[in-house]
């Protein structure tokens, strides 16, 4: 599947206020609030007096409202030798704003029963936002302060430290989270997306200060790449001064270090790290083409029925079902502002991952050569045309999958042309698109665990003598 913005995978800590029981409940009720279709929902652009701009989704049946901005950069613009500030600070924005401190801050979030948290991808820092529509004035203050006027006070900044590198030392004895930042910094060598978000134990127990926080807040967080949208008890005068409120005082420009377009390394690569564990992990990935690219959405339509469909996918069917090698195999597509990347995983015991990197390829091979049958184009595009309502049916969903699309270019529209894009897609656009994007010259692998490679080759051998 292709992973929302404000849900693909990111390394970094995600710094949450503490629930209170009256957001719990309003929760809960919001998961009947959007139930309808994805088109019946009426998507108004705003612009606030300051001239900020948003989108706005308006349902007052719940007096509550969610609300998600991002703004460019991400831990792309970590400087050299800092990696994990991004990552830091992310955690380091409930922690003590204005003239509250840490302990202060949480608890008058607790008190007004507000939801606030902060996440750093490669190319982009989120921002997630949720309030009662009764306490929704003290709750934009809040994000002000965090946002403009954040303490970063040595005693927060070192618990802080502390916790951030407990979780980099727990990291490393993950091999899911090993495989995964090896095969990044092997695709991208030499360019920030290679680059361990989280950073390392030196840079983050060493190297990173309190001003390199605020340096990176100020030079990331900025009003002409700010993203912003808004869903719920909410009309279009009211969060027009909620955005020159909380926003209004941010910087006019971000003042952003240049990334360079890049593609993972082609010719391929096979990587092995050895962990004392009794099942391997192996991600595996090769570059694919940009979101705005016409053969994106034949590779989305693809990636359903090659690894993203679940046990409809084949890399289940043949990797589990009919051979037993693996409890779960997939694939997604995703696009960053970058690069673009067809990648997945499997995990397996120790004595399988051979065999099962040899199923994984020869389907790639397989797709590449014949393509899908139109009964599995067909099922693909039922199932992604039907499930699309699926991922607005709550605030804070349809809020995320629209910064998402504000986050890759697209205007309103694209919720309504969506599932005929998927419906054009032909049978012959899979074939092309599998061609291009399939070549298993090119697949880059990380195995993490103590695999035995060599099983299926010899058992292949053995069949042929």
């Amino acid at each position: 599947m292709v992973l929302p913005h404000a849900l693909r995978v990111s390394f970094g800590r995600v710094s949450c206020a503490r629930a209170a029981a009256p957001m719990a409940a309003l929760v809960l009720a919001l998961l009947t609030t959007f139930s309808g279709p994805a088109y019946a929902m009426k998507i108004q652009t705003i612009k606030s007096p300051g001239g900020i701009e948003a989108w706005l989704v308006e349902e007052h049946s719940v007096p509550m409202m969610a609300m998600r901005f991002a703004f460019e950069g991400g831990s792309s613009q970590d400087p050299d030798g800092k990696e994990g500030v991004a990552n830091f600070l992310t955690a380091m924005l409930d922690e003590g704003a204005g003239d509250m401190k840490s302990r202060e801050f949480q608890e008058r979030m607790e008190d007004i029963s507000m939801r606030m948290s902060y996440e750093d991808a490669k190319d982009a820092f989120y921002g997630n936002f949720e309030t009662l529509t009764a306490n929704r004035d003290a709750a934009a203050k809040l994000l002000q302060l965090a946002l403009n006027k954040p303490r970063f006070d040595p005693d927060a900044v070192q618990r802080i430290r502390q916790q951030l590198l407990a979780a980099l030392v727990y990291a490393e004895r993950d091999p899911n989270k090993v495989a995964m930042e090896k095969w990044y910094a092997t695709a991208f060598a030499g360019h920030p997306y290679g680059r361990p978000a989280n950073g390392t134990e030196q840079t983050v127990g060493k190297n990173i200060t309190r001003e390199d926080l605020e340096n990176y807040r100020k030079r990331v967080f900025a009003k002409d790449t700010l993203k912003v949208v808004a869903v719920g008890d909410i009309d279009a005068a009211q969060l027009g001064k909620l955005l020159d409120e909380v926003f209004g005082d941010l910087p006019a420009k971000a003042d952003l270090i240049p990334v360079a377009k890049t593609n993972p390394v082609t010719g391929g690569r096979q990587e092995v790290i050895q962990m004392n564990v009794p099942q391997s992990v192996a991600v595996f990935g090769l570059g694919a083409m940009p979101r705005k690219d016409p053969d994106f959405i034949p590779a989305f339509v693809l990636n359903q029925i090659l690894g993203g469909g679940g046990f409809a996918s084949k890399l289940m069917e043949e990797v589990r079902e009919k051979r037993g090698l693996a409890y779960s195999v997939y694939t997604y597509v995703y696009p960053y502002q970058d690069a673009s990347i067809f990648a997945g995983a499997v995990a397996t015991r120790n004595e399988a991952m051979g065999q099962s990197l040899d199923v994984i390829r020869e389907e790639f091979k397989k797709m590449a050569d014949k393509g899908p049958s139109q009964k599995d184009l067909d099922n693909a595009k039922s199932y992604l045309i039907g499930s699309y309502p699926l991922r607005f049916d709550t605030d804070a969903k349809i809020a995320a999958q629209l910064l998402g699309l504000r986050m890759d270019g697209f205007g309103p529209d694209y919720v309504d042309n969506r599932n005929a894009m998927i419906a054009a897609v032909t049978l012959d656009d899979l074939k092309r698109v599998a061609k291009r994007l399939l070549d298993n010259n090119n697949l880059i692998v990380t195995i993490v665990g103590k695999p035995t490679l060599q099983e299926a080759k010899k058992a292949k051998e053995a069949q042929k003598g």
